[in-house]
């Protein structure tokens, strides 16, 4: 399966302890200090629909987002663009945005470290329903890259696959990690 726009999540511990507002001038600063490899264009706030996408970060690649999809708080990268490389190079390139953006929203200094990600639950999903429609099938062919890809992720140790089976919704996995990781772990195990 030619695996393409590829979403990667991480949820926010304490979700009820962050002010999403204050996340919006974070993504405009991005945007003009160019502080991601994307071309970033503009915020969109989105905070009044319930369970909705929130403040989306958009980008002529991808979007990134501090969504409440699923009364879920996270970061959210959507990729829009298509991306060469193996179904392993896209599900990593995904993750690791989404690492890269958790990281900076913990570290920046107008959030006062209210924003801390677990690093047990990540979401995985593909943004195409015509390619990977949520059903047996896409499991069968997915599940493998998926599963040697958080090995990788997790460094080895032992983690849960949760399938999203409403075939009306996109494919989706909701991945638990047996221990949490710090958001610099996860990206130096991605790195080796």
């Amino acid at each position: 399966m030619d695996l393409q726009h590829v979403n990667a999540k991480l949820l926010v511990r304490d979700a009820e302890a962050v002010d999403v507002e204050r996340v919006i001038p974070v993504f405009h600063g991005w945007i003009q200090e160019r502080t991601l490899e994307e071309i970033l264009l503009d915020v969109a706030d989105y905070r009044h629909v319930p369970a909705g996408p929130g403040v989306i970060l958009i980008g002529h690649e991808a979007n990134y987002s501090l969504d409440d999809a699923g009364y879920r708080l996270g970061v959210r990268y959507n990729r829009k663009a298509p991306l060469e490389g193996s179904a392993q190079d896209r599900l990593e390139q995904a993750t690791r945005a989404a690492l890269r953006a958790c990281n900076l929203l913990e570290n920046d200094s107008r959030l006062e470290g209210k924003i801390r990600f677990d690093g047990r639950n990540l979401e995985l999903s593909v943004n195409d329903r015509l390619l990977a429609s949520n059903n047996d099938a896409t499991r069968e062919a997915l599940e493998p890259e998926i599963r040697v890809f958080c090995a990788r992720l997790f460094a080895g140790k032992e983690y849960s696959l949760d399938y999203d089976r409403e075939p009306r919704r996109l494919f989706s996995v909701a991945v638990k990690a047996s221990e949490a990781f710090t958001s610099d772990a996860l990206l130096r195990n991605l790195a080796s």
